[in-house]
């Protein structure tokens, strides 16, 4: 519990020390910094796509070889993710977003993590879902090229 509790307060200390240097994408070096917000910046695109239900957008923002692992290990490609958002189904994608994080692997690729309240509309029920999204640069646009989404107990 001690080493617990050590480590809380550490983690804590570093996060306060750092505040005005994260000003956004949270948890994101300094360096890293203006190729996270670039991967920000084409989160909110992707919302605003699927909400103008622009398929045209879409199929640009995600990669052709794109899949997404839903919680119960059904996989979807592409075409049935853009599908499933244009039909309003619930998706990480648009989900309201509890938890953050940027890891930056070098200047081509950066992994998204994030906790989401997903509804289920079989259950009408909302479920807390840990998710992860990778995104890469092809030539000189951001692509999602993965996502994967697991419920939480």
């Amino acid at each position: 519990m001690a080493v617990l509790r050590t480590f809380i307060v550490a983690v804590a200390l570093s996060l306060l020390m750092s505040w005005p240097a994260a000003a956004h994408p949270p948890g994101v070096k300094d360096e890293d910094q203006a190729v996270a917000h670039e991967v920000e910046v084409l989160r909110e695109e992707l919302k605003r796509a699927i909400e103008r239900k622009d398929v045209v957008l879409l199929r640009a923002v995600y990669a052709d070889s794109f899949t997404h692992t839903h919680g119960s290990g059904r996989m979807d490609g592409k075409d049935t993710r853009i599908v499933s958002a244009l039909a309003g189904d619930p998706v990480i994608e648009t989900a309201p977003v509890e938890e953050l994080n940027y890891r930056v692997l070098g200047t081509g690729t950066i992994i998204v993590t994030g906790k989401s309240p997903i509804l289920n509309a079989a259950e009408n029920r909302i479920y807390n879902f840990r998710w992860m999204a990778v995104y890469a640069k092809v030539g000189d646009r951001w692509q999602l090229a993965a996502s994967q989404a697991t419920r939480l107990p």
